[in-house]
Formats: structure tokens, sequence, C-alpha cells
């Protein structure tokens, strides 16, 4: 069947606004409402779940079972049929620890007041009857839950004084969850693959990947059976055309898809590849089960687990982009006769530097070259007090060169709290030595 004559065809039917396709490299494009449909889709499903009736969605409270309703609700009236083991949820159980940060720059263990029993729903729709035991599976991932009125991963300055404040999370990750319900139009207007999809909208992500864990050790879709698993947390925030995708190391088909997808019109990404598998989101659980994966992420940013991580923020245009270079990944995805898996080297715990101090930035994830670059200063931390800026490279520590973010790290593991070290930063073009006082 010649795949580029049923879309046209299809587009024919609905109406040039309703589609719009292209092929180049082999890659068919499709948009099933045009951009400004999108945009006004992403923007309005953003904006309800940052609502402040959800409060901040943290697993195991009132708002994120709202939240979790909401998804469900939308994903029943694009089509989906549920797919969880009681309609279209999965409920868990866990007893917290102590979580690590998995973002920022601190990497340190948090205390917990309490180990109570948290319960927890993923939601879970599919495209086809999961009962149906089909053999061939793609999932498609975010997570849902957030930061509730801030609890021990908030990054605001207020938390650390015992203030509280409703922590929207529209990056974090009510991007996410738009963008899988955005995908999920698509295919209910023009099917992107016939290979059947579960849209997957976990829970528990910030407490540890709570839910895609539960889901990968209680699949209602065999495991055996799904062939890729595509995530999408903190995909809000596009800055000109840099796009971090991890995991493309977990299949030897990934490169080739990605380099197909991202030469169709309006993609031309500055693409940011990682090849492990392993990283502080919900794809973590799939590569774990020998799964191939791939998880998009737009960078780092200064509302990283702030109250101020609101919908306004965004960059809706740039959702749409990205939007449209997935949908192409999931049609190449539909014609491979197999995808598969790729154990990649991952870093383990024991390889991770430990340190007692922090610098009190928010580093640029996707900076590519030589040092560590500042994209965010907290105040009345050492950075700050240092008078380090938003931009700035750090090059050198101390008698140590920064070359990365490793570097960095390792950096860290050689301080001491109350140590002063001069720190080089390249501002402008300009090298400054600054004085850092750790704490």
């Amino acid at each position: 069947m010649n795949t580029s004559r049923l879309v046209l065809g299809l587009c024919i039917l609905l109406g040039a606004s309703a589609c719009q396709s292209g092929s180049e490299g082999g890659a068919v494009v499709v948009r099933d409402q045009g951009t400004e449909a999108s945009v006004a889709a992403l923007r309005s499903d953003v904006e309800s779940l940052t609502a402040d009736a959800f409060e901040g969605r943290e697993t195991g409270q009132p708002g994120a079972y709202a939240a979790g309703e909401w998804v469900a609700g939308r994903m029943a009236a694009l089509g989906l049929v549920a797919a969880g083991d009681s309609g279209y949820f999965q409920t868990f159980r866990y007893k917290p620890h102590p979580p690590m940060q998995v973002h920022g720059d601190t990497l340190k263990t948090m205390g917990m007041a309490t180990v109570n029993e948290v319960v927890g729903k993923n939601v879970l729709a599919a495209t086809a009857d999961p009962a149906d035991s089909l053999s061939r599976w793609g999932v498609i991932g975010c997570h849902h839950d957030h930061l509730g009125w801030g609890d021990e991963n908030s990054l605001w300055r207020g938390a650390a004084e015992g203030d509280s404040a409703i922590h929207p999370g529209a990056d974090d990750n009510a991007s996410g969850v738009a963008m899988v319900l955005e995908l999920a139009s698509r295919h209910a207007v023009v099917p992107m693959t016939q290979v059947p999809l579960l849209m997957a909208s976990f829970s528990g992500e910030e407490k540890g990947l709570w839910g895609s864990n539960h889901y990968t050790n209680e699949a209602t879709v065999g495991l055996d059976n799904i062939d890729w698993m595509i995530n999408f947390d903190m995909v809000g925030r596009l800055r000109g055309d840099t796009l971090a995708v991890y995991g493309n190391g977990t299949s030897p088909v990934w490169n080739d898809i990605l380099e197909t997808c991202n030469a169709t019109d309006g993609a031309g990404f500055e693409l940011v590849l990682s090849e492990s598998g392993v990283g502080p989101s919900d794809h973590t659980s799939f590569y774990l089960e020998d799964i191939p994966v791939l998880h998009f992420f737009t960078g780092q940013h200064e509302e990283y687990h702030k109250p101020t991580d609101t919908a306004d923020k965004l960059n809706y245009e740039g959702m749409v982009r990205i939007a449209d270079f997935a949908a192409c990944i999931v049609r190449e995805l539909g014609v491979q006769y197999s995808i598969p898996f790729t154990k990649t080297k991952d870093s383990s715990n024991d390889d991770t530097p430990r340190f007692k101090v922090t610098l009190g930035v928010v580093p640029d994830y996707l900076f590519s070259g030589t040092g560590m670059r500042i994209d965010g200063v907290s105040e009345n931390r050492p950075a700050a007090k240092a008078g380090m800026q938003k931009g700035d490279v750090v090059v050198r520590m101390g008698d140590h060169e920064v070359n990365d973010m490793m570097g960095y790290m390792e950096g860290l593991a050689m301080f001491d709290e109350g140590q002063v070290t001069p720190v080089e930063v390249q501002r402008a073009g300009e090298s400054l030595v600054l004085d850092v006082t750790w704490d």
C-alpha cells in the first residue's frame, strides 16, 4: 500500500486546514488540525491541568486523583479504550523512602518525615483492546503528577523557609501530558501507525518513578509485546532549535529514524543525543525491562520545581514542532520489521561523584560546549553571593578543570562547606575569577 497516497486522500476529504502532508527522506509529515489549532489545544490542556483546583497534583493527594480523572476523560473523549486494571486506572501503593533530587545540582538525599503508605493511580488508554493479545505494541508516555504545595523536591526559596504554595508544574509535566493528548488526537484523525498504541500517564514520577515501575511489574499489555516506549517529560520550553533526545543507543534503528524525521519540513532540530536508556524519568522503567526507549526534553530552567512554572511561560509553537517530529517517528516505527533492543553503558550510582556542597545554580543540560553553563542562579546561595549570572560558563573550580557536567560534579566532590574556592567563568567572551564560599 502507498502510505503517502492514503494520507493525501484523507487530507483531501478532511480539508486543507485539517492536514498538511509532505515527504522528505521517505517520511510523511501530518498535521491534523494545523498549527494554530494544535497550539490552542496544547495551551488549553496545559492550562486545565495546572488549575489551582488540582493543587499541584501531588501523588496520593486529592488533586492528583482529580487530575488523573481529567486525563482519563480526555483520553476517553478521543476514542481511546480503557487499558487499566480498573477501567482507565491502575492503582499502586508505596511506602516512601528518602528520595534523591535528580535534576539540579544537589543530588543529596532528602529526608522525609513519614513513611505512610501512598496510593497513586496511573491512567492507561489504548488504540486497541489490550485483551486481544496483539503481538506488537508501542507505548507513548508521560507523567501527570507534580509537587503539590511544595514537597521535599521543591527548589522554591519559600519551601526552605517553611512556606507553602501550589506548584502548578506546567512544564513539569503538564507539557508532557498535553503532548501525549496531542498525538492521540492526531491518531484519531489520521492513524500514525497500524501498530496498537498504549497512551500512558503515570503518577508517582516525582517520588521516584513509582507509577511506571509498578506498570512494568504489573503490565496490562504484556512486556514481551511492547516494541518501544517514547516518553515526554518537560517538553514545553523549546529554545531555538535545541531538543534533547535520550535513549538513542537503546536500539540500532533509532539514529536512522531520528535523522529521517529531522529532515522533514518544520523539524530541523539541533538534536542533543544521549545513548543511555537510564535517566530521571519514566522511560527508565521500560529500558530496565529491555525495551527500546526515547525520551524528549527541552531543557532545564529557573522555574523548575517552583510555583512559577506556569502555563503562560511555555512555547506552544515549539511543542507543535516536537509533536510533528514525534508523530513522524511513530509512523517510521510502524514500518520497521523489528525494533531490536541494545543495552547501553549507564552510569551507576557508584560512578556518580558524592559531594557535600552545592553551588546553587540550575545547569544547562543541553549545553554542548566546554564547561558547565549556568541556566539559573538561586538567591542567597554561593553562586549568587559570588556574583555569578545566568549564562556564565564554569570552566575551572580551584585547580580542577570543568569540561562538562560530569567534570562539574567531580569538582563539587572536592570541596567542603565553608571553604573558599576561586571559580573561573566565561562571560560574554571574557574570563572572570570569582571567589565562592561553599555551603
